[in-house]
Order: C-alpha cells, then sequence, then structure tokens
C-alpha cells in the first residue's frame, strides 16, 4: 500500500516500525544521560560514609546539604521547564547537563560544611528540569499507547545508576583514596561528575526538538508520526496564561502532586541513606562488598520497571498499577524496622527500591495523559517541582531523627507513612476517568496501527 500527495509517493509506513526507530534513537541517549544525573544521589550518599568524617559533618549537617541541593532544585524547576520550551529541548538539555556536570565535579573542592551547601546549591540549579523536560520532550514523540514504556526505558536509568554507582563508588571510595594526592570521595565527585559535560554536547549534535525538525525522518515518517501525536481523545487547548494557571490549580493536578511528594521523599531516603543502612547491617565488611551488595536493590529494579509497565500498558491500567508499587515500598521499609535479620532488611530494601521505581514509570503517565496540551509543561514541571520538595524535607527531617534517636528506625517509619498518604491521594485524584481515557487511545492506536501494517 502507497500513500501520495500533489508531489510524491510515499511507501505506507508501519507504526511499530516507526516507534522502534524513533525508541532507537532518543531513548538510548536519554537513558544514559539520567543514569549520569542519578550518579550524583548515589555518590553523595556513599560519600557521606567518609566524606562526613574529614568536613566534621553530623548526619544533621549531611541532610542539610541535601536539602539545600534540592532546594535549588525546586525553586528553579518550573522556570527551567518553561525555558526548554522557549529555547528547544535540544538546546536545553544539553545546557543542563553541561553546568549540572561542572557543578557535580566540583563538589571536590569542599573544605568545610559551609562550602559543601553553596556547591550542592549550584548543583541543584544546574540540574533543575532535567526530569520533567525529559519526560515533556517524550511526550513530543511517542503517542499515548506508547509512553508507558518510553518512561520506563528512561526512568530505569535510576536503578542502573543505583546499581552501578554503588560498586563503582564504593571501589573508588577504597581503591581511589590518595590518587592525585585526593581523599576518595572528591575522586568519585570527579569522575562521576565529568561524563556529563561530554552528553551535554552530544545531546546538542543528536537530538531534534520535534519530528518535523528531525533530519533521521522522512517526510512521511515525520508526517505519520505527527498523525500519531494528535491524539483525538487527549485535552487539546491553546488557551492563553491565565487559563492555563487554572488548569494547574485542579483536583487531579493537587493530589498527583501529593503523591509524587511522598515518593519523592521515599526516593531521597533511599539514595542518601540506603548505604550508611546497608553499612550498618554489614558491619565489618570493605566498602567494595557494601557496594556491590547495596547494588542489588537496584538490579530487581531494573527487571521489576520495565516488566511492570509492560503490565500497565497492556492492561491499559494505572491506577493500581501505581497504588500496589506504592505499597510495596511501604511494606520495604516496614520490614527494615521490624527486625534485625541481615537477610529480611535486604529484602525491605529491594522492595522500597523495586517498587519506588516501579511506581515512577506508572505515576508520571497520569499527568502526561490528563493535562491540557496548553498546561502540560508547566504542569509537569509544577507536580516535579512539588515532589522535589519531598526531597527537600527528606534529608534534613531524616538525619535530624537519626542525630536525635541514635537510629534510623523513626526515619524510616517516617517515610512510610508519606507512603500511606500517597496510596490514598491516588485514588482521589481524577485517575480512574483518565483510565478509561487511556483505554480509548489505546484502541484507537491499535486500529490506527493495524491499517497501516
Amino acid at each position: 500500500m502507497e500513500r501520495t500527495d500533489s508531489t510524491r509517493t510515499y511507501p505506507a509506513v508501519s507504526h511499530k516500525a516507526l516507534m522502534r526507530r524513533v525508541s532507537w534513537r532518543l531513548l538510548p541517549l536519554l537513558f544514559i544521560m539520567f543514569v549520569i544525573s542519578y550518579l550524583d544521589r548515589v555518590n553523595t550518599g556513599f560519600a557521606a560514609v567518609t566524606m562526613n568524617r574529614e568536613l566534621a559533618l553530623s548526619a544533621t549537617a549531611f541532610g542539610l546539604a541535601g536539602t539545600i541541593m534540592y532546594f535549588g532544585y525546586a525553586v528553579c524547576e518550573v522556570p527551567s521547564t518553561l525555558l526548554m520550551v522557549r529555547f528547544g529541548a535540544r538546546r536545553w538539555l544539553a545546557r543542563i547537563m553541561i553546568t549540572w556536570g561542572l557543578a557535580s565535579a566540583a563538589t571536590m573542592f569542599a573544605f568545610d560544611a559551609h562550602s559543601l551547601y553553596g556547591i550542592r546549591l549550584l548543583v541543584g540549579i544546574a540540574e533543575a528540569g532535567f526530569a520533567p523536560g525529559a519526560l515533556l520532550y517524550l511526550t513530543y514523540w511517542f503517542p499515548k499507547e506508547y509512553i508507558g514504556r518510553a518512561n520506563a526505558l528512561f526512568l530505569v536509568g535510576g536503578p542502573v545508576a543505583m546499581a552501578i554507582g554503588a560498586a563503582l563508588s564504593g571501589f573508588i571510595l577504597q581503591h581511589g583514596d590518595g590518587l592525585f594526592g585526593l581523599s576518595g570521595w572528591r575522586v568519585m565527585f570527579l569522575v562521576e561528575g565529568l561524563p556529563a559535560v561530554l552528553l551535554g554536547v552530544t545531546a546538542l549534535l543528536w537530538f531534534a526538538d520535534k519530528p518535523e525538525k528531525a533530519k533521521w525522518l522522512s517526510a512521511e515518517e515525520a508526517s505519520t508520526l505527527q498523525k500519531m501525536l494528535n491524539d483525538p481523545v487527549a485535552p487539546q487547548s491553546h488557551t492563553p496564561v491565565k487559563s492555563v494557571v487554572k488548569q494547574l490549580a485542579n483536583r487531579n493536578v493537587l493530589f498527583l502532586s501529593i503523591c509524587y511528594f511522598c515518593l519523592c521523599n521515599s526516593f531521597t531516603a533511599n539514595s542518601m541513606w540506603t548505604p550508611s543502612i546497608m553499612r550498618g547491617i554489614l558491619p565489618g565488611h570493605s566498602l567494595t562488598f557494601v557496594g556491590l551488595i547495596t547494588s542489588v536493590p537496584a538490579i530487581c529494579a531494573i527487571i521489576l520497571m520495565p516488566l511492570w509497565s509492560m503490565s500497565s500498558d497492556r492492561n491499559k491500567e494505572r491506577h493500581w498499577h501505581l497504588v500496589i508499587a506504592l505499597a510495596m515500598t511501604l511494606l520495604g521499609w516496614l520490614l527494615m524496622n521490624w527486625t534485625s535479620e541481615p537477610l529480611i532488611q535486604v529484602i525491605g530494601v529491594i522492595c522500597t527500591t523495586a517498587g519506588a521505581f516501579s511506581a515512577m514509570s506508572v505515576f508520571w503517565t497520569l499527568p502526561q495523559r490528563t493535562l491540557p496540551n496548553a498546561s502540560r509543561p508547566a504542569g509537569l514541571a509544577l507536580i516535579n517541582a512539588v515532589g522535589i520538595l519531598g526531597s527537600v524535607c527528606s534529608p534534613t527531617i531524616i538525619g535530624l531523627l537519626r542525630d536525635t534517636t541514635k537510629s534510623f528506625s523513626s526515619g524510616l517509619y517516617f517515610s512510610a507513612a508519606l507512603l500511606a498518604v500517597a496510596i490514598v491521594a491516588v485514588p482521589l485524584s481524577s485517575t480512574r476517568s483518565s483510565n478509561r481515557n487511556v483505554r480509548s487511545d489505546a484502541d484507537v492506536g491499535e486500529q490506527a496501527s493495524a491499517k497501516s501494517s
């Protein structure tokens, strides 16, 4: 079958083949960028094992450094995402990676608590907008029936970073100490920060802002993809800014923001404190061994996360997939608290890590699905910014509870309680109606794909 216009005759384009081509073009680089950006959270948690002693940091002071970083991130999140719309994803994502990589590597120059606070603030400001910007960028290329899997293949970079970073950070801390006359944690920030600069330059050369600007797509492929993206069921809007602000102040955005706030608390607690928790579970073992064991939960998340998002896409269901993943995360925190048996505690860390990342991949299909086009950039950024506030609160609160009680138990119960709130917030949002829309979208997409194949 062929399609014609007034000037050319084109072969029919298979939707599946087209999406496969788009996926291979965009997702590998976005995935690697997310891995490198998430490494900063992982290596900061591992740095605490030796950095806190060298800089004379208490758990509260270390937590405050994380809070300050996330504060800078949260404040600049919405403006950064809107600037991406203004300047284009290609240039803005490249800018984020380059400036963030330089700032992250500069953490090696910290000499006391206050210098660490200032550098980490710059890291947060530089990185702001990357996650919502990348998720928004995916909506420019992936129709609704493919977005869940695209999200998961991007976000799985988080657990991959945890797996790689845990093993690599433990190795560098133990064997890199004294290299170039530097402490192991300083070498770690240098080695794991500078690759982001190279990725930023690569993104500038590799990405296209939108399908119509992609030189690697034929005219017919770009046209077909644009038709797939013009979803008749999705809310379409070209409303003015005042209307966009109104759309953001609605029930759906409110409860999704609450849910994400609670979920981000678990992510931050996991990335910042798990190395210290695992060190407590496995006393007497080398840092390299602790790093290898810490990578096991992340490997489990790498396996579960894409399977969970594929199940959500296949069943055209988001609500219960999100709730079950949140419940799994909550169970993990409780298992770490209810027993002193190392094996059970490690299983708890696995549940927390795999559950949180699986919840994340399903969660982002909801705002991508329900927000009108005009308010989607600001909406994604707003929800992410509120979630980052959870990350702002988490390090200081858990660090303070750790110093006060001399145990991580109270901080883990705090994280579990917030996840219970998230589980309640999900059904209070308008996700049920969104699920019906997703089901309709998928039916339309499948019918269209069948016709084109």
